[in-house]
């Protein structure tokens, strides 16, 4: 644990601390000793096997002390996550503070704040009251929550729809109100006849009155927002977006007042009422708001799209017989009856029936899956026609739907290097630009023709106003919301935020042969059979005889057979000759299986099988030869086939510009053959593990960025050593998590997918990150009256009000161009 530890927040409610280093029963009571002379605590239990302290209080404890009593004892309390859900956020300044507020509480390690998400994911060991406390000390509101769980994300979701229906409704009222004001004001400047209406019916004086009156009904009706949060913000010295328009409405809605109530008050020249620019402002960011929202709402559709995936409710079978049980009731061991179309509630074993199942939304393949005893079944997938029963083995944030969802959360929550900079430019963004406005206010007053002070004034709040912090904070977030929202429904997952990054800048893809360029299972591939011989009786004897072998090229061979449902004779004299081969007699016919030197040992001649043999070892395949009766049968070939997928996936990373390297610990010749076949740049062969890190390190050396795809145990290493690493989504758990981006389609072809992805949305975020940051640099100085010397243009406010809430617009739906991702590869592009 990194951060000081410092008085902090007490609580009297049990707390649990997840303990590291205990490696025996002396440890377990060295720490609760530790723990028991903590002021506060009454009782301590201590768990080896699940490594967890649970501590009953009997009154207030401070739980940083605990956790340096832990850390005194000599071992170490485990940083916990935690989510918060923060409301009130609008701008990129307000992200910057409240992580920082989060981040200067004791024992937080690390802090994350999204403005996309309205989300702040929290690492360290502080309590979840003094997270919610520092984060309300800044003037917003925050509340723990479980992503996971249906019941926050509904909550969350009717949280949404009911702000974006407030801001609709205010909308709706400030237009109304607005209206008047814009055509009584504006109207009377455009045209003359309105003007001389507004003298003969009204007079102006009453025409300032009902403006008043309607522009005091926007700003404190729909507009409060701005002022309940800008205000303490400002006196906080913490302004943020609500800050400038605070202060920029009401600066002009004050100068009206002066204006239409105490004229004498004002130089002459200068008595000018500026009611239309305050509600017009309002109105206009009120539009963009709501807009803001709506796009926001499409941005996340990605997760509540997988949290929909859910089944609510499983027919689970119990003494009583079948019955429906709410999800969360589902247990592992319980057996689960699916009915045809029906969703699949949790993860588990098939035990009865068969059928085929949609595994699409999981995987992005979009051919059913045939399922049939001892297959696994995947939560959230759809059954097809066949009704079965299974065992649950996986249930709540256990299950691969659960997995997922929190994969593509932290990865939308995360931040990439690029938006360090961001970061640190937004932080003081909002009083930088308050600055800009007093200078151009002093600037116009003291140096500006007349009407030098009301010039001062429209040039001011038009700075405050065109300024849009909002933009520079959505930037980044909304792209990687909508980026990694589109590659989980490709099959691709980024475990983290940064792969999205790094991954376009990749030089070469590194793969591993076995499980990644092929099936990762031995099957029989070729069997030729000699004049005189009928397959399907080869074959039968071939495997009766295999059948006593444990050799994978024996286990492939008897599938085969029993892949065409050949019955297997009994066999007797069985011989095994190292090296060499097999004999045996079946039915007491004499069959003899092995190398060509075997047969020729036994005086068979192989030549007639010449012309095959040296093709099949140009594939890197070494022949079998069987002899039946005395007599040369057939030649046989046994290998781990290449996916199907395989071929177009290697040739759409070479039109991606990307060299592949095969990494392997196969024999030279069989990897040298199947790097030919694909057309695959490098090869290293005969690799143990700790070799494939080494092999990886020359490649970066050689060429640069280095990205790694591989499934297997021994390809963790290799996964963490490179700089970006891919995992077959149906590998092990081992390889999965030392992975940066999850594969879950099985093969490669989500691998130049992911490469496509990762550039389309660095690209999006360079072009959000360039349209904020060039409007803010070439709007604000127009807005101050650059152009006035040059060209006599000035801004108004009220276009100002339009171009920032246009902004932000601008940088949302920019980012939901990516839903639209068409990727490199898709089934339908696979021969």
């Amino acid at each position: 644990m990194n951060a000081p530890l410092k008085k902090d927040h007490t609580t009297a409610a049990a707390i649990s601390l997840s303990i590291e280093g205990m490696s025996c029963a002396s440890c377990v009571g060295r720490v609760e000793a530790a723990l028991r002379k903590v002021a506060g605590v009454a009782e301590v239990s201590v768990n080896l096997a699940t490594e967890r302290a649970d501590i009953r209080p009997s009154g207030a404890v401070d739980r940083l002390a605990l956790a340096q009593a832990v850390e005194n004892a000599g071992y170490n309390v485990t940083p916990s996550t935690t989510e918060l859900a923060v409301d009130g956020m609008s701008c990129a300044s307000c992200v910057s503070r409240v992580e920082h507020a989060l981040q200067a509480v004791p024992g937080v390690t690390e802090a994350v704040v999204n403005l996309a998400t309205e989300r702040a994911t929290v690492r360290g060991v502080a309590d979840v009251a003094t997270l919610v406390q520092a984060v309300e000390k800044m003037g917003y509101d925050a509340r723990a929550i479980d992503s996971l769980a249906s019941a926050d994300a509904e909550q969350a979701a009717a949280k949404k729809d009911a702000e974006q229906a407030t801001l609709q409704r205010d909308l709706i009222l400030a237009a109304v109100l607005t209206l008047p004001v814009f055509v009584l004001e504006m109207g009377a400047h455009l045209l003359p006849g309105v003007n001389d209406f507004i003298h003969r019916t009204m007079g102006m004086q009453w025409s300032w009155l009902i403006q008043f009156a309607l522009t005091t009904l926007v700003l404190f009706g729909p507009g409060r927002r701005f002022y309940q949060k800008g205000f303490p913000a400002l006196f906080r010295l913490a302004p943020d977006m609500n800050s400038l328009v605070a202060v920029g409405t009401l600066a002009a809605y004050a100068y009206s007042i002066v204006a239409t109530f105490a004229p004498a008050l004002l130089p002459a020249g200068t008595v000018n009422v500026y009611y239309e620019a305050a509600a017009v402002i309002v109105t206009l960011i009120l539009l963009g708001r709501f807009l803001e929202a709506r796009a926001k709402g499409r941005t996340s559709q990605a997760i509540q799209r997988l949290i929909g995936l859910q089944a609510k409710t499983a027919r689970v079978r119990r003494d009583s017989g079948v019955i429906e049980v709410p999800i969360a009731e589902v247990a592992p061991g319980d057996r689960v009856e699916i009915r045809p179309g029906e969703r699949i509630p949790v993860d588990g074993e098939l035990i009865d029936g068969e059928s085929y199942v949609d595994e699409s939304m999981i995987t992005g393949e979009p051919m059913p899956v045939a399922k049939t005893v001892g297959s696994r079944v995947v939560g959230g997938t759809v059954n097809q026609q066949g009704a079965f029963a299974f065992r649950a083995t996986a249930v709540g944030g256990d299950t691969v739907l659960a997995q997922i969802i929190r994969l593509v959360e932290e990865a939308q929550g995360s931040k990439l290097p690029i938006q360090a900079a961001v970061d640190r430019v937004t932080l003081w963004f909002v009083p930088a630009v308050m600055a800009a406005a007093a200078l151009t206010f002093l600037l116009w007053l003291l140096f500006g023709p007349t009407p030098a002070l009301t010039l001062a004034l429209v040039n001011a709040v038009a700075v405050l106003i065109i300024a849009c912090p909002c933009a520079m904070g959505l930037a980044t977030p909304t792209s990687i919301m909508v980026g990694t929202g589109r590659g989980a429904e490709l099959g691709v997952l980024f475990r983290k935020g940064e792969a999205l990054q790094l991954l376009k800048d990749a030089k070469v893809i590194a793969v591993d042969k076995t499980g990644t360029l092929t099936a990762g299972k031995p099957v029989l591939t070729d069997l030729e059979i000699a004049p005189g011989f009928e397959r399907a009786a080869v074959l039968a004897q071939i495997a009766a005889v295999e059948a006593k072998s444990e050799h994978p090229i024996a286990r492939a061979i008897v599938a085969a057979a029993e892949q065409d449902g050949l019955a297997l004779s009994d066999v007797a004299a069985f011989t095994a000759v190292p090296g060499f081969g097999v004999r045996a007699e079946v039915a007491g016919v004499p069959v003899l299986i092995g190398a060509d030197r075997y047969l020729d040992q036994s005086g068979l001649d192989v030549q007639s099988f010449a012309a095959i043999a040296e093709r099949l070892g140009s594939e890197g395949k070494s022949p079998l030869y069987a002899a039946i009766d005395g007599k040369l049968a057939a030649i046989i070939a046994v290998a781990d086939p290449i996916k199907t997928t395989t071929p177009a996936a290697i040739a759409a990373l070479h039109d991606l510009g990307l060299k592949v390297a095969m990494i392997t610990g196969d024999n030279a010749r069989t990897a040298a053959a199947i790097a030919r076949q694909l057309g695959i740049d490098e090869v290293a062969a005969e690799v143990l593990p700790d070799g494939k890190v080494a092999a990886i390190r020359r490649l970066k050396a050689q060429y640069g960025a280095v990205a790694f795809v591989g499934d297997g145990i021994n390809d963790a290493p290799a996964l963490a050593e490179a700089d970006v690493g891919l995992a077959i989504g149906t590998g092990t758990d081992i390889a999965i998590e030392a992975a940066d981006v999850v594969l879950m389609s099985g093969n490669l072809q989500g691998v130049p997918n992911a490469i496509a992805l990762s550039k389309a949305t660095l690209g999006n975020i360079r072009q959000n990150l360039f349209w904020a940051f060039a409007y803010n640099t070439a709007l604000i100085p127009i807005a101050a009256g650059a152009l006035y010397p040059a060209y006599g243009l000035l801004l108004s406010p009220v276009f100002a009000a339009g171009a920032m809430a246009l902004s932000s617009v601008f940088v949302l739906g920019n980012a939901l161009r990516l839903r639209g991702f068409k990727p490199p590869l898709t089934a339908a592009s696979v021969p």
